[in-house]
């Protein structure tokens, strides 16, 4: 196993692609396999035997699995129990644990089919807005409030008798409350937002409260916002993606122009809808962060920044595809984002 690297390093990148494919695959069944046999284990209270007083303290114990990691397979091992078919879903991959442990308090012997059907393949956040629609909470109540200043957290130790019936204490859970970012749908299109901000950002906030007492009486923090956020992405669609309600005719450019005109910008910015436009083995990138225009044919190599020639990249593809024609980077620059060479036209892509 210490030379697994070494080894790995020697496959073609078509063999390395169908490893981690099958590697993964075997993960998945013995995922299956544990959580089957830990709610067996847990059934039969075989731990006891072992001198654990839990099946958490066993698991973390004896079997030295960390806290979190032992509260998801102990959680995913109990709602298993109940419905076997989540283990099927676990080892084909259309199910993970953390899908799993969203959905364990809300699965029932009426909805659990429907539910763990609707939950295939979906990520967290959909998961989130799945259980949402299910079962919706009340808006929460707008609050501006002073945090007292941190201190550093004292973890209690964990009991020998502890059952994980509850989440233990983990990394996570020691982060003071209101140091972490929140946004969490409640209901279906009714959202929390929760986060920390300086006293500069809550002078600002006060001071805008103030000078819309006109227009919004109680001074509601979730409107302000919503108004801040409208003129924000005004700015920044106009400084981003060139647009405007009242286009004019650009100028026109030399082909051999790097600089691509803001008509330019706004058709292919709509054509993508916002979104990569990379199409790979398994499908088009999905990726909306960090997007930059890219010229299909380089600059470098004559193209041209028009419509047809231009598309939307994310940064990793927009790099990756320069790498593709011009060869491995150089140098990196210090944001991270590659750098490339071509010694014969003696500049770099788009």
């Amino acid at each position: 196993m210490n030379n697994y690297l070494s080894c790995v390093a020697s496959f073609s990148d078509k063999d390395l692609l169908s490893e981690v494919s099958r590697l993964t695959t075997g993960e998945r069944e013995a995922t299956a396999r544990l959580i089957a046999s830990l709610a067996e284990l847990d059934a039969r209270r075989l731990y006891l035997g072992e001198g654990c007083s839990s099946l958490f303290t066993y698991c973390t114990q004896v079997l030295h699995l960390s806290e979190h990691a032992a509260y998801g397979r102990i959680e995913a091992a109990r709602v298993a129990r109940r419905f076997p078919l989540i283990l099927g879903l676990l080892a084909e991959g259309s199910l993970n644990l953390t899908t799993v442990s969203l959905l364990a308090a809300h699965l029932t012997v009426e909805n659990h089919q429907e539910l763990l059907d609707a939950a295939r393949h979906k990520s967290k956040r959909d998961v989130e807005h799945l259980i949402a629609r299910l079962r919706p909470q009340p808006d929460a109540a707008a609050a501006v409030r002073k945090l007292p200043s941190p201190k550093t957290p004292q973890v209690p130790p964990l009991s020998g008798n502890m059952l994980p019936d509850v989440a233990p204490p983990s990394a996570a859970s020691t982060v003071p409350r209101g140091s972490r970012p929140v946004i969490a749908p409640l209901a279906p299109e009714r959202y929390k937002v929760q986060f920390t901000v300086s006293r500069e950002t809550y002078d600002k906030l006060r001071r805008a409260q103030d000078l819309l007492r006109h227009t919004i009486a109680n001074g509601d923090p979730a409107v302000v916002f919503d108004r801040a956020l409208t003129l924000l992405l005004d700015a920044l669609s106009k400084t981003k993606l060139a647009a405007t309600d009242h286009p004019r005719a650009g100028r026109t450019l030399s082909p051999a122009s790097r600089h691509i005109p803001a008509g330019v910008k706004r058709q292919v910015w709509k054509r993508d809808e916002g979104r990569c436009a990379f199409v790979g083995t398994n499908g088009r990138c999905k990726e909306t962060a960090f997007l930059e225009y890219h010229h299909v044919v380089p600059y470098a190599a004559g193209g041209e920044a028009v419509v047809e020639n231009v598309e939307l990249r994310c940064r990793a593809h927009n790099a990756y595809e320069a790498e593709q024609y011009f060869g491995a980077p150089l140098f990196v620059r210090e944001d991270a984002r590659p750098m490339f060479w071509n010694e014969r036209t003696r500049s770099g892509p788009s």
